[in-house]
């Protein structure tokens, strides 16, 4: 019990500063904001003979407050970290944010706008499935929403079928945990859906894949090349499985935006010629020296 008592005594002594002062109440100030750092128990009360405590003045306040907030960003920058880390297949996927947007697809506030209403697209289980030509930002908007909800640290697995089947036939984890835990994230995004193999055994894990996250009530954001006719007349039944859940879950999303891989390469090819004129130039003035 002393050293209970030593401890609690310990606790309520209050250090002075070489600029702190006594007050007319006779309790202790900072010295630097001119604010109490002890306070009266109230009503004349006593704890162990003491008839004060210590009190935050503005000046530790501000420091406790600094400090929290900074463990607390700290906390926070690991934690976004490790759910981009799990979530995306592709590293890459890390730089598709909506800061880093070029401004040039049409269709980018309604990204905007999921991310936003997000508590009310996964309450009411609103997926989407963005179609359009190659390189008209399908895959560059879904990830917008990826890590815009994963800064919220909200779970995100943005992945595509290559890859899921991959883990399925090589992967430790079994199959059905696999699935499981697929469809545990709030959201689930396929990028490239309907570029996987037509194998019969391929087709029946992207249907349990599908059917499993419609069984979940969870959203799901798909990315194809795939128009909703094709969706809706495929070619057999074993893909009208597939599309059918699809469709069911999904809102189309139509991308008519250019081709940016095209122009992106274009602008590539342009700076290539640009270095090589300069470069040129340079030996040539090299050589009349």
């Amino acid at each position: 019990m002393n050293g209970l008592t030593d401890t609690i005594l310990q606790m309520m002594d209050t250090t002075p500063e070489p600029e702190d002062y006594m007050g007319e109440n006779g309790l202790l100030y900072c010295g630097k904001c001119h604010k109490p750092k002890e306070a009266y128990f109230p009503k004349g009360r006593a704890l162990f003979g003491r008839d004060r405590h210590p009190s935050e003045c503005d000046c530790r306040r501000a420091e406790r407050e600094k400090r929290e907030k900074k463990d607390a960003d700290e906390k926070h920058s690991a934690e976004v970290e490790r759910l981009k880390r799990e979530g995306f297949s592709n590293p890459a996927m890390r730089n598709w944010t909506f800061e880093n947007d070029n401004g040039k697809c049409p269709q980018m506030e309604k990204a905007h706008s999921y991310v936003e209403l997000w508590e009310q697209m996964k309450a009411e289980n609103h997926g989407l499935v963005l179609w359009g030509n190659v390189g008209s930002g399908k895959s560059y908007f879904a990830g917008c929403i990826a890590n815009a909800l994963m800064e919220r640290e909200i779970p995100v697995c943005m992945t595509n079928f290559a890859t899921i089947l991959n883990n399925l036939f090589y992967g430790s984890e079994n199959r059905n945990e696999y699935i499981v835990r697929l469809c545990s994230y709030p959201l689930l995004i396929l990028d490239d859906f309907g570029m996987e193999r037509g194998t019969e055994y391929g087709l029946e894990q992207v249907y349990n894949v599908i059917d499993s996250r419609y069984i979940s009530k969870k959203p799901l954001i798909a990315t194809t090349n795939l128009t909703p006719e094709q969706l809706k007349n495929p070619e057999d039944v074993p893909h009208a499985r597939i599309y059918g859940r699809l469709l069911e879950m999904c809102t189309p999303v139509r991308f008519t935006g250019d081709d940016f891989r095209r122009a992106a390469a274009q602008q590539k090819k342009e700076r290539l010629k640009e270095l090589m004129m300069e470069n040129k130039t340079v030996q040539a003035e090299g050589a009349d020296l």
